[in-house]
């Protein structure tokens, strides 16, 4: 892989819908009983929203949104951050935006005024998660969706080593227009475009559009192998994780129990999960394995070193519910005799 260039201020600035998480704890009927496909994400106008809402079980309320997460990630390993996603002027929006700079994040993205009274609050994710620790996922995007090209701050992506795009951004369309925006932007300043492929729904209504920016504007790409089935239309592993390396620079693939696999061109490194001794909930895990991932590739570090990173973070996040760090990884990497400079 080229190196990235340098130096940057950020090891990664994301950009991705600003959601604050609603996680419950749910059996089958429970899903069965609202018309939820287990394992899914799919998206709700608020009035669905409020609903879902007031028919869950008392849970617990996270800073979330995918790409989010993976910066708080970043954070929590001691790397240099930011973000970009749009919140309303209400609670939870100031909740959103204590956490992320509490996990050492720059975020400074423009509020959305006058959201809440438009119906545009801030996003949120209903996630109902069963005893498997599976999670199933209800999102009203509210400001988030309002995100615009000029929300963009073109300085702060070139003065980012990566930036990280979330693939949730493809539904709204102004929103879509703002993830083209960036990743222009990146390049124009010599900068590294990664992005991931965030749910199995989203690539299936995206299908065509996600291959064409992956091909014209992707260096890095993340998926599960869930995801990747769904981009090439096959249950194939080794067809699909072909088709991907000849189209882009670097993939991460993660495989759940059976870890991930970094591909670069002919080169393919396998890399095993951490242990675990119990999972709890799978909320977040894609998420804080990019953060490890993508803090390693920014750093330099070998393919097989930053996604032990990635897999450490994965590991972390699993035995808790919520989906950021409740320890520091940059602690946990350290006691684990995992590197993080090149």
């Amino acid at each position: 892989m080229t190196q990235i260039s340098s130096p940057a201020r950020f090891d990664v600035c994301a950009v991705g819908n600003a959601i604050v998480d609603v996680l419950s704890p749910c059996d089958d009927a429970f899903l069965t009983a609202q018309s939820l496909v287990p394992g899914s994400m799919q998206l709700v106008d608020a009035d669905q929203s409020a609903a879902l809402y007031d028919a869950m079980a008392a849970g617990v309320e996270a800073s979330g949104g995918s790409a989010g997460n993976t910066v708080a990630g970043v954070g929590s390993f001691g790397g240099r951050a930011a973000y970009i996603g749009k919140v309303a002027e209400d609670t939870l929006g100031q909740v959103f935006t204590h956490d992320i700079r509490a996990a050492g994040v720059h975020f400074d993205t423009p509020v959305l005024a006058d959201g809440a009274e438009r119906g545009f609050g801030t996003g949120r994710c209903l996630i109902n998660v069963t005893p498997d620790a599976q999670r199933t996922m209800c999102t009203f995007l509210g400001a988030a969706n309002q995100l615009e090209p000029t929300d963009i701050d073109t300085a702060l992506i070139g003065d980012s080593a990566i930036v990280y795009l979330e693939g949730y951004l493809f539904d709204p369309a102004p929103a879509r227009a703002a993830f083209e925006a960036a990743a222009a932007a990146a390049h124009a300043a010599g900068r590294k475009v990664a992005i991931t492929l965030s749910d199995t729904f989203v690539v299936a209504r995206w299908r065509a559009e996600l291959l064409a920016f992956i091909k014209a504007s992707a260096d890095i790409v993340l998926a599960n192998e869930g995801e990747l089935a769904a981009l090439f239309e096959t249950d194939d592993f080794d067809a699909a994780a072909a088709q991907l390396a000849g189209i882009v620079e670097l993939a991460a693939v993660t495989r759940g129990a059976d870890g991930s696999v970094i591909l670069c061109g002919e080169e393919r490194v396998s890399v095993a999960a951490f242990p675990v001794d119990k999972v709890v909930d799978t909320t977040g895990a894609g998420d804080q394995y990019a953060a490890g991932f993508l803090l390693g590739v920014a750093r330099g570090l070998r393919l097989e070193d930053a996604s032990k990173l990635g897999s450490l973070a994965a590991s972390e996040v699993i035995a808790h519910w919520g989906p950021r760090p409740m320890v520091k990884l940059e602690v946990l990497a350290s006691q684990s005799g995992l590197t993080l400079q090149a």
